[in-house]
């Protein structure tokens, strides 16, 4: 029997004229327990039944039934409530009078909180209805009112404590509030609070979600108690940061303290296994899973694919997959996606043509998903017919992305102007990404009439990515236009921006090692550059250097780092592993057509395979060629 039958069973047998005087009715256990199983709807219900029977609400009957009109956002059945607090005499009751102002906070009608609140005067004499106060002036961003209703307590000499923090708290945890929220830290610390566990913990996700990682790791070693909840928020804290490493490096501490992991600390660790290209720690994660029964969680299973996809083994992410006895759209978002970033556009397509079959409706980022296979692949026309789909068949508004993924579509196919026409009609004012992937396509098919006007209105929009100069300077360089390489460095100059250094992941041994662009920290770092001397010397013999140089200027007068990283990330691997064996490596920007050539000339000379992620996709290459086709 399911908790709604059973509580459902209790109202049918309830006995009113059983319950003595003093006795709490018995309609307040059975909306205790709906409210307590999150069945609003139904306690509200029960509530009615309770005053057509005959019977009246108490002073216990109210924090269950304001709770389920605040969980609703029905704000209109909330007033009608309040108007029955008042009716039953019940308004000067402690634990009424927070419900109350709980619920209008919810239903982002704080100064209606605020009259209940002034009007009561015993009020100020009550932590509860403060916490309540301040809590919900927090929740809706009124920071100032929080501060002078907290500079109140003090003033009244008010008990306050943990749970008044705990309400106060969240509020800081944004950029421009970072100041209020260390001032509220040394506030916790003089009054002892900052021991509690929970108080510990808002803390500690109040530096991270202001991106202050360091302040949260020494408050997170200085915690005398680090539950479950502790090593999950500054896992997730380190990954919304994008310190992947990080993340793995804190699990194995975790794991070492005996703390063992939910389904939520392994979705963030396969995340940034996924990022890093960590595909023997992710395998670790799946056993573990097994370990602790997980196997069968969705959202883990949805994890491992899009883990297995984006480190290169598609076999294993579609065999996890193809044994989901429940594929929810998430799980067909991960594999399509996982073959769209491979460049494998057919199976996508097909996959998502399955998925409508079995009757799941699609959602807005499994477009965005075959529409950028779709892309990469060269489909158009299915590109085209998809993108019609979305509003005509499933009252999908496409947004910005979806437009991105169409301009990119035609961009590629080498239909700038009719790209170009596409975004002058969007039914939505265009992003950065829009214009940006025109762009990027007039890079493709070196079109510098229409690329000078898409980076022109790139950078009207955002002045500050660095990307979308680093692409105009190619585009320049690939019409021998010097002087327009120069102009990008000079505006690049004036506006103090700096070409993001490139950084490679390559997981050896079950370790993650990173290189960035010029790097000469690696202990192997004196056997790395004599693997690029002698590559150097064998493509040289073989024709190839000339090819390389002619296009090694236009980096120089952009950054001059030095070598890039996914160079030393394959002569590290090149180094350290067998002949024959496939090489896996990761980078964090779109990979340079110099470093593409040096790839695809390397594969040719040492017959090797290398698989390099970029930031737009995966490269597969192979005796000379990639499986982009230098399209990209």
């Amino acid at each position: 029997m399911s908790v709604k039958t059973k509580l459902y069973h209790q109202i049918h047998h309830l006995r009113p004229t059983t319950v003595a005087v003093n006795e709490t009715p018995p309609w307040n256990g059975v909306l205790r327990g709906l409210a307590k199983k999150s069945l609003y709807a139904d306690a509200l219900s029960v509530y009615r039944q309770m005053l057509l029977s005959g019977d009246s609400p108490d002073a216990f009957t109210f924090p269950f039934t304001l709770k389920s009109c605040a969980a609703l956002s029905l704000s209109k059945t909330g007033k009608q409530l309040h108007c029955h607090v008042v009716k039953t005499g019940c308004l000067l009751e402690p634990f009424v009078q927070t419900s109350l102002i709980s619920m209008y906070c919810k239903l982002c009608l704080v100064d209606d909180g605020r009259k209940v609140f002034d009007e009561n005067p015993q009020s100020r004499t009550l932590t509860v209805c403060y916490n309540a106060l301040i809590a919900g002036y927090a929740l809706n961003y009124r920071v100032n009112d929080a501060i002078l209703l907290f500079r109140e307590i003090l003033k009244l000499a008010v008990e306050f404590g943990g749970i008044t923090m705990l309400g106060f708290i969240p509020v800081c945890g944004i950029p421009g509030n970072l100041g209020l929220g260390m001032c509220i830290h040394c506030f916790c610390v003089k009054f002892g609070l900052d021991v509690d566990f929970s108080v510990g913990n808002c803390l500690l996700t109040m530096y991270l979600n202001c991106g202050e990682v360091g302040y949260a790791r020494k408050l997170f070693n200085g915690m005398p108690e680090k539950g479950l909840i502790t090593w999950n928020a500054m896992l997730n804290g380190y990954s919304q940061n994008g310190l992947a490493n990080d993340v793995l490096e804190l699990y194995r501490e975790m794991e070492s303290s005996g703390v063992s992991p939910d389904p939520v600390t392994l979705v963030g660790v396969l995340s940034s296994c996924a990022y890093l290209g960590a595909q023997s720690f992710g395998r670790e994660i799946e056993r573990r899973m097994k370990v602790c029964a997980f196997q069968s969680n969705l959202f883990l299973n949805n994890a491992l694919i899009n883990m297995y996809a984006r480190c290169g083994n598609l076999v294993k992410a579609r065999d996890i997959f193809d044994n989901l006895p429940i594929k929810s759209v998430v799980s067909w978002t991960a594999i399509i996606g996982g073959y769209g970033m491979h460049g494998q556009g057919e199976i996508a397509v097909g996959l998502y043509d399955s998925m409508i079959r079995t009757g799941v409706k699609p959602d807005r980022t499994v477009f965005v998903c075959v529409l950028s296979a779709c892309s990469h692949a060269g489909l158009t026309d299915r590109g085209l017919d998809y993108f019609d789909s979305m509003e005509r068949k499933y009252g999908l508004q496409p947004g910005p992305e979806h437009y991105s993924c169409m301009v990119d579509l035609l961009g590629r196919a080498g239909r700038l102007h009719e790209a170009q026409m596409f975004i002058e009609t969007m039914c939505v004012k265009p992003d950065g990404g829009v214009w940006g992937a025109l762009l990027g396509a007039c890079k493709i098919h070196k079109n510098v009439e229409v690329a000078e006007l898409a980076f022109e209105r790139v950078i009207e929009l955002e002045p500050t990515n660095i990307g979308y100069y680093v692409l105009m300077s190619n585009v320049y360089n690939d019409a021998g236009n010097y002087e327009g390489i120069i102009k990008v460095r000079s505006m690049m100059r004036e506006r103090k921006l700096r070409k993001d250094p490139g950084c490679s992941y390559v997981e050896f041994k079950g370790r993650v090692h990173l290189f960035f662009a010029g790097d000469r920290s690696h202990p192997q770092t004196d056997g790395i550059y004599k693997v690029l001397d002698e590559l150097e010397t064998l493509l040289e013999n073989a024709g190839g250097s000339r090819k390389i140089d002619r296009l090694n200027r236009n980096e120089e007068l952009l950054n001059g780092l030095g070598v890039h990283s996914e160079k030393l990330a394959i002569a590290f691997s090149l180094l350290n592993t067998e002949q024959g064996s496939e090489i896996i490596v990761m980078k964090n920007l779109r990979i340079c057509i110099e470093c593409h050539l040096f790839i695809k000339l390397v594969s040719k000379v040492l017959y090797r395979q290398f698989i390099v992620r970029d930031a737009t996709r995966f490269h597969h290459f192979s005796n000379g060629f990639c499986s982009c086709k230098d399209y990209w």
